[in-house]
């Protein structure tokens, strides 16, 4: 793995660039020509893999996700075979695995050739991402700009800090993911779900957006200042 990784970062940037966007697009594609799988199948596919189901899970919907397939099927597919609150500690697990593996592949392929070629606005604005908090990656992940595995990997071109990246991507997912997983929760077993499955969807979504307006009020006094 070492030696693959060290012969592609002596590619030229613009090698490297190029293979992320040609990445980008071989996911879109298979997008639309691979078939869905049958949701009612799920349940019983968990059933045959046993006790190494919520592992496969992760793992299986980290993979979907830097794919870029959108993380509301990955999620309601997972409260629908492991049920509300399960299937949303599988689904934000499986996200931040998504999340770290699009950033660290952005990171590799696109980070040099963005910084030795931004200017002028886009210069600032990836010293924008350079700075961001927790709070800023938030707010950007609750901005329905892009899908979950296409903002993984542009964040991984800037100047954004991992750490902050995969915290602030966890907490922004958080209350959609409770949601979603007791949606598909209800849809497999109606009568199976309870108010508190969907409470904490309630709680993180007044919490986010909380969170966001402090962030948007913080960057506005410091573009004040400066």
């Amino acid at each position: 793995m070492r030696p693959a990784v060290g012969r592609l970062l002596r590619q030229p940037a613009t090698v490297r660039f190029a293979l992320l966007l040609l990445l980008i697009a071989a996911c879109g594609l298979l997008l639309l020509v691979v078939p869905r799988p049958d949701p009612s199948e799920l349940p019983r596919l968990a059933d045959r893999l046993g006790a190494a189901a919520p592992v496969t899970a992760v793992a299986g919907g980290a993979l979907l996700l830097v794919a870029l397939v959108p993380r509301t099927f990955i999620t309601l597919a997972s409260g629908a075979i492991f049920g509300p609150l399960e299937g949303a500690g599988y689904a934000l697990a499986a996200a931040l695995v998504a999340a770290a593996a699009g950033f660290a592949v952005g990171r590799l392929l696109g980070r040099e050739f963005v910084a030795a070629r931004v200017r002028g606005r886009l210069a600032r604005l990836d010293g924008w991402f350079s700075r961001q908090s927790v709070l800023g990656v938030i707010t950007v992940r609750l901005v329905p700009i892009a899908g979950f595995g296409l903002v993984s990997y542009g964040y991984g071109t800037t100047g954004a800090r991992m750490l902050p990246f995969l915290a602030g991507s966890v907490i922004a997912a958080a209350p959609s993911a409770f949601g979603y997983a007791a949606i598909g929760a209800a849809v497999a077993s109606p009568g199976d779900v309870h108010w508190y499955a969907v409470a904490p969807a309630g709680l993180g979504l007044i919490a986010s957006l909380v969170l966001a307006r402090h962030w948007w009020r913080a960057e506005r006094r410091r573009a004040a200042r400066g």
